[in-house]
């Protein structure tokens, strides 16, 4: 399921140059399931038009308040928004929603919302000396005040550029879901580990990291706090611990955990063995022999630090049926007392697409379809857990 599947979306959009990302955005939200409906300032219109935004949404724009009050069928007692998203939101419009001025159709919109108790998440756009104005502060600090919720904006070349779509959509999904995970630490790992041989070489696998990034932004979505252990780069949904090889996964993981979470779930292909590496980068041409030595299991590791914790492990197999990965399952399962794990095959490391079986000590169920999709799953079988 998408994360934001059947939830009505207003988007509202302001006379930020940054409302030419707004169709893109319009996409996006609808890929992730949601219904979208605009609302545009005049300002907005001089920088996009309408029209794209009505073949991006497939609905009507709002470019005036009628006497068909839209502000009330959109956001009132019985209205149709199930959130209220304004990207971009310029200095202009944050400073007239914190001040209660209603002289736009997106500003009248914002007054009826919070009004009403719609959720609103902004995602403020402008020159950095604008975000940085003590008037445009104290705003935030109002609208904050009040319950909103805002998508940071990137701050790179003197301008508050508004957030990835990826961040934006993550955050309004957030917003506007059920929190089946509110107030809980969840630590995942994911990706592969490399293990230096040389300074110029590595041991590696051919994980993607696709699902545990996945898993970690399903976590997210559903009001969980996420770390997220892995080689890559800073992501809009979680705190991220940068770790290369299996021994600074592990150390890492057991330091986190130590720290008060409430479950592990370790999506990594992990390496199983790790060597001695040289100084040196080790001449070509040769025969060469690598002595390899095994590396700690992080979950048995972890599990010896926080006997109580939370922990969910996957199991990935290249041979045999569904009997004997399941088997080979329930092994880990009882060995390391696990909630549960998700077992898989190895031909769904580098796709988009996969196919798990979760694995419990007396039950299976099985979960085919895109990574992301299959992530809200296991994310649905942790909050059970929990």
């Amino acid at each position: 399921m998408s994360v934001l599947a059947d939830t009505n979306v207003v988007l509202g959009v302001s006379g930020s140059i940054a409302a030419v990302k707004t169709v893109e955005l319009a996409h996006e939200l609808r890929r992730e399931g949601a219904n979208v409906t605009p609302v545009m300032t005049d300002s907005a219109r001089g920088i996009i038009h309408p029209w794209a935004l009505e073949f991006a949404t497939e609905n009507e724009v709002v470019t005036e308040i009628t006497g068909k009050v839209e502000h009330v069928d959109l956001f009132g007692a019985d209205g149709w928004a199930d959130v209220f998203l304004l990207a971009p939101a310029t200095a202009n419009t944050v400073g007239k929603i914190a001040a209660g001025i209603d002289d736009t159709t997106v500003t009248t919109c914002a007054t009826t919302a919070l009004g009403q108790g719609v959720p609103l998440v902004v995602a403020p756009a402008m020159h950095e000396p604008m975000y940085d104005h003590p008037g445009v502060l104290d705003s935030l600090d109002t609208l904050e005040s009040w319950g909103v919720t805002f998508v940071d904006p990137r701050l790179e070349e003197g301008k508050a550029k508004i957030a990835t779509e990826e961040a934006i959509v993550t955050t309004t999904a957030r917003v506007a879901g059920d929190s089946p995970l509110a107030g809980q630490h969840v630590v995942v790992t994911s990706g592969p580990t490399s293990e230096t041989i040389d300074p110029v070489r590595v041991l590696t696998n051919r994980a993607s990291g696709k699902t545990g990034r996945a898993l970690a932004r399903a976590c997210y979505v559903r009001g969980a706090d996420v770390t997220l252990l892995h080689d890559g780069t800073d992501v809009p949904y979680a705190s991220v611990e940068r770790v290369e090889s299996a021994a600074e996964m592990t150390e890492t993981a057991v330091e986190v955990v130590g720290g008060g979470a409430d479950a592990l779930v370790s999506a990594a292909a992990i390496s199983d063995y790790t060597i001695e590496a040289s100084d040196e980068k080790i001449r070509s041409g040769g025969e060469l022999t690598l002595e390899l030595e095994p590396t700690p299991k992080l979950l048995d590791t972890v599990r010896a630090s926080a006997p109580d914790l939370t922990m969910v492990g996957f199991k990935l197999e290249t041979e045999g049926d569904d009997e004997r990965l399941v088997a080979t399952a329930r092994e880990q399962l009882a060995r390391v007392g696990l909630s549960f794990v998700v077992a898989n095959r190895a031909d769904a490391l580098a796709g988009d697409e996969t196919r798990v079986i979760i694995v419990r000590e007396a039950e299976t169920t099985s979960y085919t379809g895109p990574k992301t999709a299959v992530a809200n799953d296991i994310a649905d079988e942790l909050a059970v857990e929990l």
